[in-house]
């Protein structure tokens, strides 16, 4: 089987599962929509400064609720079944593709439910849809390899916190740049500048993240 085949097969998998156990994306979408709704009731008046910033919070901790466990969840018996039959990529590639899924879709959800009680300050939806996609992509590959790397070391909380920090500061200064202008309360000429630097730190990790970790699948 070769590894496009292994990449849809353990993407179909990682569904089912989620699927299977929806009390865990049940409980990531209350903790959404109770946070928007907290911050709603908290601060009546939001305008697009703090929208930016509140939107990319929660998608922040989203994605820390959703993500870090991709890993962890796996038994040492499941983990040497698949170290058996499938190719490392592949299962790295279905567990960041799903994930950048699902924090897509979370994005959404957290960018409706705000619209819904704060209304919509987004100027240039295109630019803030293409944000939020390359936002989300980023994340999930780095919280995906993190949450590896943790795994390995017996869950280590602390060392997911330290991985993790470094390493998405950048994406989310970044974030908050193109959403400031996608709102409109800014105008920077240099915003294609800004995607290709999201573009090349998504890339960077991602080409870190192939390179390091069959390593890690071998330990």
């Amino acid at each position: 089987m070769n590894m496009f085949r292994q990449t849809l097969r353990l993407l179909w998998r990682d569904w089912v599962l989620e699927w299977r156990s929806s009390y865990a994306l049940s409980g990531i979408i209350l903790y959404v929509i109770a946070t928007v709704v907290l911050v709603y009731s908290a601060l009546l008046n939001i305008g697009p400064q703090l929208w930016n910033a509140i939107f990319w919070v929660i998608l922040l901790f989203a994605a820390v609720s959703a993500i870090v466990k991709s890993f962890v969840q796996e038994s040492q018996h499941r983990q040497l079944y698949y170290y058996s039959l499938v190719d490392p990529l592949a299962l790295l590639a279905a567990k960041m593709i799903y994930n950048t899924l699902l924090l897509f879709g979370l994005s959404l959800l957290i960018w409706g439910m705000l619209a819904l009680l704060t209304g919509n300050p987004v100027k240039e939806t295109g630019l803030f849809v293409l944000a939020v996609f390359l936002g989300s992509m980023g994340l999930a590959i780095a919280f995906t390899f993190v949450s590896a790397i943790s795994a390995k070391a017996q869950n280590s909380a602390t060392l997911l916190a330290v991985l993790g920090f470094p390493i998405i500061v950048p994406i989310l200064l970044t974030l908050v740049k193109i959403g400031a202008n996608a709102l409109g309360f800014i105008q920077d000429t240099s915003i294609t500048g800004d995607l290709l630097i999201l573009m090349a730190i998504n890339l960077t990790l991602l080409s870190v993240a192939i390179l390091l970790y069959p390593f890690l699948w071998r330990d």
